[in-house]
């Protein structure tokens, strides 16, 4: 029996990609029988070939065209077969024994649902991938310019900052780029919700999870590596959209419509004014090349409308 199913959505990472599939055959112990499914996002690099050429007992699903982040997590979880799934980015590299030690703690408890390790930068200092669930007051501040102005407390809250980094403790939600689940937690809410193309589908995933009854820990002595973004860079004004549809979405289906209507509104006009900046900047002659990129993302973004499915 297969005891872990490792999900990996891939699009134009290739060399990441094979970094991360050999940081997880290197360190499974043999005690450990692992599936690894990657589900490729019609990458236009050579990912399926190379996949194909250089790791065989890799169960290789790909897509031919680009479904978007969270459909492909669903279908290698609909592949899988692991008393646990793993969602994994492609981005990621395994360190020692995190996969056994993962899979030791959801066997010792049976009301774990969902665990993330403790993840790090490639300098080795550790990224933030913890968190409580978002108030409304963090859903509007959170990754705007004005979050630099919003109360320490509230964010230090909502980054859980106060726990030790080697700890095991109960959290809301772990980061995506690396959360693993009972495959009883699969069964019994579904994967993830489509209607996020990408970003905050895990948070939506663990908040369906605490509402079922189960437990969410975040689990220090697991460690892995997360390069970070490496697809999304590739389409800066479309990840900006994707994360603010998202938080809307999420606003929405927790918070209530009126929310959802008010953080869109309030949206528009942090978009409208850091563009009237950063317009200001590049006429004033200063790094203008990256002031038309960002002016041009910004304007993207709010010509998307920010449309919530």
């Amino acid at each position: 029996m297969t005891d872990l199913s490792i999900i990996i959505v891939s699009w134009n990472v290739a060399d990441l990609l094979a970094a991360c599939l050999d940081s997880i055959l290197n360190n499974t112990p043999d005690s450990l029988a692992v599936e690894i499914i990657v589900v490729d996002s019609a990458s236009s690099d050579d990912t399926v070939a190379q996949v194909y050429d250089r790791y065989p007992q890799v169960k290789l699903l790909p897509q031919t065209d680009n479904l978007g982040f969270t459909r492909c997590n669903n279908i290698g979880l609909a592949a899988s077969s692991g008393r646990y799934v793993m969602l994994l980015n492609p981005d990621t590299e395994i360190v020692g024994d995190a996969l056994a030690l993962m899979v030791d703690y959801l066997d010792q408890n049976a009301d774990v649902g969902l665990i993330g390790p403790r993840t790090l930068n490639a300098d080795g200092s550790t990224q933030s991938t913890r968190r409580r669930f978002p108030s409304l007051a963090v859903l509007f501040l959170e990754s705007t310019w004005l979050q630099p102005f919003a109360p320490r407390a509230m964010l230090d809250a909502y980054y859980m900052a106060d726990a030790p980094d080697d700890a095991t403790f109960d959290i809301d939600w772990a980061q995506g780029s690396a959360l693993m689940a009972r495959r009883a937690v699969y069964r019994q809410i579904g994967g993830l919700d489509e209607g996020y193309i990408m970003y905050s589908e895990e948070v939506d995933w663990c908040k369906r999870a605490k509402n079922a009854g189960w437990r969410v820990v975040y689990l220090g002595a697991a460690r892995i590596i997360h390069h970070g973004g490496k697809s999304s860079e590739q389409v800066a004004a479309r990840s900006h959209i994707h994360f603010q549809q998202s938080k809307l979405r999420y606003t929405r289906k927790y918070h209530g419509r009126l929310a959802a209507q008010v953080l869109r509104a309030f949206l528009f006009l942090n978009y409208g004014w850091q563009l009237a900046l950063e317009a200001a900047k590049g006429l004033l002659g200063h790094k203008r090349d990256l002031r038309r990129a960002r002016v041009r993302a910004y304007w993207q973004v709010i010509r998307s409308g920010l449309k919530v499915s």
